[in-house]
């Protein structure tokens, strides 16, 4: 990797050299402790932070240049915590020392033992500027490996310590400080890992960790034909900790397939709805071409689709292609609806779904948390005693039949194929039987909570919402589906309100939350038994 910029190879070569040095000082200490050596270790502090603050400085500089790339980005951040990852081994050999000053008898740390241990994070330092400037991810990895190492040593030496607290000639301070100094020692470990990731993450232009770096390997391999060539890069982050990758072909810069990594319950939910979407509709969902799973994480490789996410194309300022998009996506919805529907009753639950996110909502906006509220004089039910009214209301009303749903009906979880005039879902592992109006409403304020101050902008998305709302209810009016307003003026209660942890806007947010409340007022108003009278006052909720 030849890329990177002098100033910062120059002060990661001396970084390198001095936590070597500190590292060797701390080796010698553990040979023959004396205060020389100790001393020499804690005076050399401010140099080593002194070369990564310049790093940093140097990077920070680079990526606010005009012209940085996303893989560039990626270097310069992993070069940041390169810098970071070495300063904590020489904060670590500090730490170390401060814990044995408090140890009375040395021979109760077992010091001959340390010596090994520091050699090899030396080896892992030794290896850093090498594997950086050749790109070589194998060594790179050699380097993470090394905590395996450190670890069974630290075991070990836990394994001894926690033996000798039966011990009653050893003090059991001294025990207890030889348990920092060894946890200390075992934290390097930790920093040689982070180290080797942030260096596997220049090399291939794609934040990684060890896990997610074989997955990637292994599922690669299963694309990269006899003279392929193809690179990765992110293109979503989502909240549920899942990482979204593209893998192109280098030189025609074509996706040749999606890489998605994260939890390793999520993925293999994931993998459970995209194979119910193929056994019930065929060609809504896309393919799933390789499936890898470690012992927390998993990852699928996918086949990557054609088209535009439905939030891409509201936004576009296209007319036709979002008039195009939301007929064909009107017109699917209906079909699979028609053709997923069982006899099974279903209940929505939404005010309880609402009832477990109120944390947190109030933990993004502590302004939403309950207060007394009164109105000329009258005291007002709060919201969480709204919630609980609503939510026995709720049990009475259920769907009257079920259907097979997306389950996080999100307008950048749809995609659009303007040439093949098809829609395609993505994002599948909330997918179930369910009532159908959980997907009505969270698409329609997904589309309400966009961020987008633009007038005409603001007037398509309302819009939309609006002749969405008007096909389901079609739907719903065919079906005998009575009572989908109020399911739907709950459903939409909750999605307002849950949604409001994502919009850091008050004044949005606050607009969000107002409705929530508005809408939950207006169902609890409607009579028992009414409630297939009951209206939705649309154009004034979905109107800025």
């Amino acid at each position: 990797m030849t890329n990177i910029p002098k100033i910062i190879r120059e002060n990661l070569h001396f970084l390198c050299a001095e936590i070597d040095g500190q590292l060797i000082q701390l080796e010698a200490f553990f040979k023959e402790p004396t205060a020389a050596t100790a001393r020499r270790i804690m005076d050399r502090a401010g140099y080593a932070h002194n070369l990564k603050t310049r790093i940093l400085a140097a990077c920070v500089r680079q990526m606010s240049g005009a012209k940085t790339t996303n893989r560039k980005h990626i270097t310069l951040r992993s070069l940041e915590l390169i810098a970071s990852d070495l300063q904590r081994l020489s904060n670590l050999a500090r730490q170390s020392l401060h814990h044995v000053e408090q140890i009375e008898e040395f021979e109760a740390l077992e010091p001959q033992r340390y010596p090994a241990i520091v050699k090899r994070v030396r080896g892992g330092v030794a290896r850093i500027e090498q594997a950086l400037v050749s790109g070589d991810s194998e060594l790179a990895i050699g380097i993470g490996q090394l905590q395996d190492r450190i670890e069974a040593d630290y075991r070990k030496l836990f394994k001894t310590y926690t033996r000798e607290m039966r011990n009653t000639k050893i003090r059991p301070a001294d025990i207890a400080n030889s348990l920092l100094v060894a946890s200390e020692i075992q934290r390097m470990g930790d920093s040689l890992r982070s180290i080797s990731e942030a260096l596997i993450s220049a090399n291939i232009g794609q934040a990684v960790n060890f896990e997610r770096y074989f997955a990637l390997q292994s599922l690669m391999s299963d694309l990269d034909g006899p003279g392929g060539d193809l690179t990765v890069e992110t293109i979503a982050e989502t909240r549920s900790g899942s990482s979204i990758s593209a893998i192109k072909d280098r030189k025609t810069e074509e996706v040749a397939a999606v890489f998605k990594d994260g939890e390793k319950s999520k993925v293999k939910e994931e993998r459970q709805g995209v194979k119910s979407w193929h056994s019930i509709y065929p060609g809504l969902a896309p393919k799933i071409l390789s499936y890898e799973k470690g012992d927390r994480s998993a990852a699928l490789l996918i086949e990557h689709l054609p088209g535009q996410t439905f939030e891409h194309i509201v936004l576009s300022g296209n007319e036709t292609l979002c008039t195009c998009a939301l007929k064909r996506l009107n017109r699917t919805l209906r079909d699979i609806w028609k053709q997923t529907r069982t006899g099974e009753p279903a209940e929505l639950a939404s005010m309880q779904q609402l009832a477990r996110r109120l944390g947190d909502v109030r933990r993004v906006h502590p302004e939403f948390k309950d207060r007394k509220v009164s109105f000329s004089g009258e005291v007002l039910p709060s919201f969480d005693k709204l919630i609980d009214q609503a939510a026995e209301r709720e049990t009475r009303v259920p769907a009257p039949f079920s259907v097979h749903i997306h389950g996080d009906f999100n307008v950048d979880n749809i995609l659009y194929d303007p040439g093949e005039d098809r829609v395609h879902f993505i994002d599948l592992h909330r997918s179930r039987y369910m009532d159908y109006v959980q997907d009505v409403s969270v698409f329609m304020v997904s589309n309400y909570r966009l961020q987008v101050l633009d007038r005409e902008t603001r007037r398509r998305i309302m819009q939309v919402s609006q002749d969405f709302y008007k096909s389901a209810r079609g739907f719903a009016r065919k079906q005998g589906d009575a009572t989908f307003e109020y399911r739907l003026a709950l459903g939409l209660a909750r999605s307002f309100a849950s949604s409001t942890r994502f919009i850091f806007d008050k004044s949005h947010a606050r607009r969000m939350w107002l409705r929530a409340r508005y809408l939950i007022e207006q169902a609890l108003a409607c009579p028992p038994g009414d409630e297939a009278r009951f209206r939705l006052q649309m154009k004034e909720l979905f109107v800025d």
